[in-house]
């Protein structure tokens, strides 16, 4: 027996439900001739009379009601998939995993996916929390689709890089520590310092600020949590340098028991989208790159 036809199962649920040859042609554009074509291969396919004909209203026989009811489920299973498909091409569904550093999960990385899951809720985002560097290399791999990395960096040839954001570096200080309306490199020089990893992005351009000043401080700490890093400084452990990506009123609003003062000569922390590609033509990924460039920031 040959495979049945999705066209012709079509045809027989039409019949069915409105009753007639004509009906059923009108509904799906057929001739009628077409029509009755599709029932009678249908019935020599199965080798069995499958519809009545002959009165007021065409009737399935039994086995006819029963491929009419299998013939719906398929014909909804072939509707879902197109649709599936449809949806896919356009990027609406599916998976894209994105690489980014702490920093940018605490604050920005939320906003981004809050609106992703507004905008594209049957996209799923897996987020994979990495170094800049590492970042990078698992992009060129193709083991990541989309990164938020710390930049200047350098950029195998496959990737695309573009810049994202440009956060201003600021000093966050115990609430209770007296200082000047702007930090400089030299007023921190004898404080104790609380760094990033020194093999990250921000480490080093904190470190190259502190040397344009002729300065080469010492971490009382170094980790790679920015929240952590906060709270050490809330318990008036230390000071840290850190990218304000919210506005001061509002990062207070978020963290007690700190003060931020902005930085003499100022400072800024580039964060750029890099991609590969081949991999930036998928719907989804698309989509998402979309959605981080409404919160792009110059």
């Amino acid at each position: 027996m040959r495979e049945l036809n999705l066209d012709q199962l079509r045809t027989l649920v039409t019949i069915v439900d409105l009753g007639t040859f004509s009906a059923a042609a009108n509904a799906l554009h057929l001739a009628q001739p077409t029509v009755s074509l599709h029932i009678s291969e249908l019935e020599a396919r199965l080798g069995v009379s499958i519809v009545i004909r002959g009165g007021r209203r065409v009737l399935p026989t039994a086995t006819g009601a029963v491929l009419v009811e299998r013939a719906r489920r398929l014909l909804r299973d072939a509707d879902d998939t197109l649709d599936a498909i449809k949806r896919h091409v356009e990027g609406r569904i599916g998976r894209v995993r994105l690489g980014t550093s702490t920093g940018v999960v605490v604050n920005l990385l939320p906003r981004v996916l809050k609106e992703m899951e507004r905008a594209f809720p049957e996209i799923d985002v897996e987020v994979n929390i990495l170094g800049s560097s590492e970042t990078m290399t698992r992009l060129a791999q193709g083991t990541l689709d989309i990164g938020l990395v710390a930049t200047p960096l350098p950029a195998p040839r496959e990737l695309v890089v573009t810049h994202w954001r440009s956060d201003p570096m600021v000093a966050y200080l115990p609430a209770d520590w007296t200082a000047p309306k702007k930090i400089s490199p030299q007023w921190l020089a004898d404080k104790p310092l609380i760094f990033n990893d020194s093999t990250t992005q921000m480490y080093r351009i904190t470190m190259e600020w502190f040397a344009a000043a002729g300065i080469n401080p010492r971490a009382r700490i170094e980790l790679n949590f920015t929240e952590a890093m906060k709270s050490l400084v809330a318990a008036g452990y230390g000071t840290a340098i850190l990218p304000l990506e919210h506005t001061a009123k509002v990062e207070l609003s978020r963290v007690s028991g700190v003060k931020i003062v902005p930085l003499a000569p100022t400072l800024l922390r580039h964060t750029s989208v890099a991609h590969r590609t081949p991999f930036a033509t998928a719907g989804a990924i698309q989509n998402v790159l979309k959605t981080i460039s409404l919160f792009r920031q110059l």
